[in-house]
């Protein structure tokens, strides 16, 4: 069960990394689309797991690896948007969020 500081910071930092994800895929990650659909956050708020959704999913784990070498750059930049709302900003984990793929598996299954 989250707190209600936990889900706000969640929120919070969600919505600064997407948009981050929106002003740098173009140049990181040669254009792919990268969501973030959701962060969660550690009860002493210092480790953050970041789900992303990546299409096109064929290509998702090489984004993934990507993106993790980005994981320095990244934090930089999220600490210079969050840097006044919060003492530490936390540590990025990224994960691929695969329960897309997941809901239209299950809707090709039923329709057959």
């Amino acid at each position: 069960m989250e707190s209600t500081r936990q889900s706000k910071i969640s929120r919070l930092l969600q919505k600064d990394l997407s948009e981050i994800f929106q002003m740098e895929s173009r140049n990181l990650f040669q254009g792919k689309m990268i969501s973030v659909t959701r962060v969660r956050i550690s009860p002493d708020l210092g480790l953050a797991r970041v789900y992303l959704s990546i299409f096109p999913s064929d290509q998702a784990e090489a984004v993934l690896k990507e993106v993790k070498i980005q994981t320095k750059n990244m934090r930089r930049l999220l600490g210079n948007r969050v840097g006044k709302q919060l003492r530490v900003v936390p540590a990025l984990t990224f994960f691929v969020d695969d329960s897309l793929d997941y809901i239209a598996n299950i809707d090709s299954i039923l329709e057959k």
